[in-house]
């Protein structure tokens, strides 16, 4: 699958303008969120706001962003089914062939001494979770990065080929999946300790 548009949506900024700028370079369209968007633009990387794909605004404090089938139809699209490709076409889908995400800080935030519950839950990710999870699934056709580490040897990847491997879409998937069973893990500890206070 070539890489040609990537979603990068990221908690953790290290080394993500740099990932931005290599996949730029490479010829891949960057859509992105908020911050994240703000530090690419900063660095002078051309960046697609992911309310100019869905046409809706982010809402209520950024919870809802990227739940969209704007986003979602571009990531979970079959891309060797003919059906889901009438589709996005039909809907003027365009796919997503790279998601780079990783996921609010929530072990950083009940780290804090005298964190309240509220805080915590508002450090509960949705929209980044769910497209880790889509992508992960459908890592036949797109390539999921859920850690930085990665970066350097995905922007290679691409830049010499055009996509990455079947083989590292896989382990990124398992990776992906690693990741969001730890997160969920985490908030369900969290809520525990809470119901025993």
């Amino acid at each position: 699958m070539q890489i040609k548009r990537a979603l990068i949506s990221v908690s953790n900024k290290d080394g993500v303008v740099e990932f931005a700028r290599q996949l730029h370079e490479a010829g891949v369209e960057i859509v992105s969120t908020g911050g994240t968007m703000k530090a690419i633009k900063e660095a002078g990387i051309p960046v697609t706001y992911v309310s100019d794909v869905t046409g809706f605004p982010e809402i209520m404090d950024g919870r809802v962003k990227t739940l969209n089938p704007y986003i979602h139809g571009g990531i979970l699209a079959v891309r060797d089914n003919e059906e889901h490709v009438k589709q996005m076409k039909e809907h003027k889908i365009t796919g997503i062939d790279l998601v780079a995400v990783n996921l609010y800080p929530f072990k950083e935030t009940i780290a804090k001494p005298d964190v309240t519950l509220a805080e915590a839950i508002e450090n509960i990710d949705i929209g980044g979770p769910a497209m880790v999870r889509a992508a992960a699934k459908n890592f036949k056709f797109v390539t999921i990065v859920t850690n930085p580490a990665r970066y350097a040897e995905i922007a290679k990847q691409v830049k010499e080929n055009g996509c990455v491997d079947d083989r590292t879409r896989m382990e990124l998937s398992q990776e992906a999946f690693a990741h969001t069973a730890a997160y969920d893990a985490m908030i369900k500890d969290y809520l525990a300790e809470q119901l025993k206070k």
